[in-house]
């Protein structure tokens, strides 16, 4: 199957764009690659702080010749997604030492729950650690002692900023080690009935709490398709997990082959193997559009519009939304998962997983096949899954057929023709839209604009029955700049119950949403942000305006706004409180949401 003409396209015009970004990117690789790792040159001081507590790995390390392996982990035992990682240090270690080689956890890295800091001040760090996670890794490597790495992380910023980390050293190779979903609890659907109906003031909270507690339940990463579990899936599509390894449930046999293949498949990659396979190698800009083709073809999250952005620079790629749009104009929808149906991501692996849609993708023409793995050279690597045999982890075919078809389809049966995610541009500014769990007769909206400054104030206006009638909301102020551009999930339940009660109503916003944005028509990363004077920022209420997720526009059709005096903002209240004063200078250095809301240059 040739190539789809978008694909071929896209991924062209990014090359061409990053020619010059990319070209120096690759020669400071090449020469931190000539360099080596610095164990070797080491003082010998040097060398005893950094092997002193190694025990009967002292002398293997003094020795220089075998490879050493540097751990990067997320864990702590408040993320129910990393909470599995307390254990993985030891079994790495062990399975590279029968291997012949070392490991040492390089260092760790902070990891923030955003389900716990949702609506909350916490919520407004979210972003910025993902760049603190980035140069948290970059600490841990620092001392240059390593031959390859792998990174412990699976939630919402922690595996962009490893990534990001990650390509900071991309002269080594570097896998990434999940440690898979949650077992199936209390259905999603069922959830998230409990939460409007709490919003609504039909139950109270201990029943709301006890549905919650029912959904979260154990270790592992919450089972709807949000940031998390998205992540996951860019892992495979790009080459840094073993196939078939994201939705293998922790606590299984199963699993722990997994870590330990990953551990041991990260030191075969370095320089000291015969398969030398550096991340920089890895993360080209074939990856990345494969990456955007996965978001689009299982409807990710909307925050990947921004991380992958991130992401690619920090490898010298530079992606814009249009060529997030011009994907998922051609890219078919292959899954339904929550929210974007009723399924969980258990569910979505028990139907065929990643595995059967990599292969469908790759049949139809969609994917790049011939990227650089570390399961190999090419993407069909990732069409096997693992199983256990006599032998031990062994690899085989995955499913030809899907074993679900309301949860997973084939290429030339998709749920439907196109991606879950679009570019929204007009006199408002430039925005994006997630519509794979939009229903067709929500994807556009025309109605009265109700402005706020944040989601608290939409939220008092819902109680006090001030939201009657068709409305598009405006939650202006939360940029990256204002305030850390927090997601706004906490207005999902107001929304949902404004909908089903018929009213016609979508949300506009420069903050984000939740990776399990879903049913409700959001405009959302709008730029410019409130704070930089956009047109965002002149909208009062009242002034009509038109959200048409079909034609890809957002606009104010009332006459004369866009010659009015930008509305200001009183934002000293999110300045500080909760570690928020620590953030000033990410909030003054930030790049706008398209360019990657990120601290760091090209």
């Amino acid at each position: 199957m040739s190539l789809n003409s978008t694909l071929t396209a896209v991924t062209d015009r990014i090359i061409a764009r990053s020619e010059a970004t990319r070209t120096a990117y690759l020669e400071r690789m090449a020469a931190a690659r000539g360099k080596g790792p610095a164990r070797a040159h080491l003082s010998c001081s040097g060398q005893a702080h950094a092997y002193a507590a190694t025990g009967a790995d002292q002398q293997t390390l003094a020795q220089g010749a075998k490879g050493h392996l540097g751990i990067v982990t997320a864990y702590n035992d408040m993320l129910s997604a990393h909470q599995p990682f307390e254990t993985y240090p030891a079994l790495i270690r062990d399975a590279v030492r029968k291997s012949g080689g070392t490991a040492q956890v390089a260092g760790g890295v902070p990891a923030m729950c955003d389900g716990v800091t949702q609506s909350e001040p916490g919520m407004e760090l979210s972003l910025f650690s993902r760049d603190t996670i980035a140069m948290a890794a970059g600490i841990a490597l620092s001392h240059n002692v390593f031959d390859a790495a792998v990174f412990l992380g699976v939630c919402d910023k922690i595996v962009p900023g490893l990534v990001i980390g990650a390509q900071a050293f991309g002269h080594i190779p570097a896998v990434f080690l999940p440690a898979g979903p949650m077992t199936s609890g209390l259905a999603n659907d069922e959830k998230a009935k409990i939460r409007q109906r709490f919003a609504a003031g039909q139950v109270g909270r201990e029943d709301l709490l006890k549905a919650e507690m029912a959904a979260y339940h154990g270790p592992g990463t919450c089972t709807f398709y949000g940031t998390a579990n998205t992540n996951q899936m860019l892992m495979e599509f790009m080459g840094l997990h073993l196939p078939g390894s994201s939705f293998v449930t922790p606590g299984t046999p199963l699993r722990e082959a997994l870590t330990v293949e990953g551990a041991k498949r990260a030191l075969s990659l370095s320089a000291l193997g015969n398969n030398y396979t550096p991340v920089c190698d890895v993360l080209d800009e074939k990856a990345y559009a494969n990456g955007i083709v996965g978001l689009m073809a299982t409807g990710g999250s909307t925050n990947l519009l921004i991380h992958l952005i991130a992401m690619a620079r920090a490898g010298g790629i530079l992606l814009d939304w249009q060529d997030f749009s011009d994907l998922s104009d051609v890219i078919p929808l292959l899954a339904r998962v929550y929210p974007n149906g009723l399924a969980d991501v258990n569910h979505f692996h028990a139907a065929g997983g990643l595995g059967y849609m990599i292969g469908e993708l790759l049949k139809a023409g969609c994917l790049h096949p011939d990227t650089k793995t570390v399961a190999g050279d090419g993407l069909e690597n990732y069409v096997m899954e693992p199983f256990l045999s006599e032998d031990g982890l062994t690899f085989r075919a995955g499913p030809g057929q899907s074993l679900n078809d309301a949860v997973l389809r084939p290429a030339d049966a998709p749920f439907q023709a196109t991606g879950g995610l679009k570019r929204l541009t007009g006199n408002l500014g430039t925005s994006v839209i997630k519509v794979s769990a939009v229903a067709k007769e929500h994807q556009v909206i025309e109605a009265p604009a109700r402005v706020f400054h944040d989601q608290e104030a939409a939220k008092t206006a819902f109680k006090a029955g001030a939201l009657t009638g068709d409305v598009i909301i405006v939650v202006r102020f939360q940029g990256p700049k204002a305030n850390g551009m927090p997601e706004l999930h906490g207005l999902t339940p107001m929304l949902g119950i404004m909908q089903g009660k018929g009213q016609k109503v979508a949300l506009v916003t420069d903050g984000r949403m939740s990776g399990a944005s879903g049913k409700i028509p959001a405009a959302i990363h709008v730029v410019p942000e409130a704070l930089d004077g956009g047109p965002i920022a002149k909208l009062q209420d009242g002034d009509m305006l038109r959200l048409d997720a079909v034609r890809g526009t957002l606009e104010v059709l009332t006459g004369g706004v866009l010659e009015r005096g930008a509305a200001t903002a009183d934002l000293s209240a999110y300045q500080h409180g909760t570690g928020r004063e620590l953030f000033s200078l990410f909030r003054r250095s930030v790049a706008s949401a398209d360019e990657g809301a990120s601290v760091f240059g090209v």
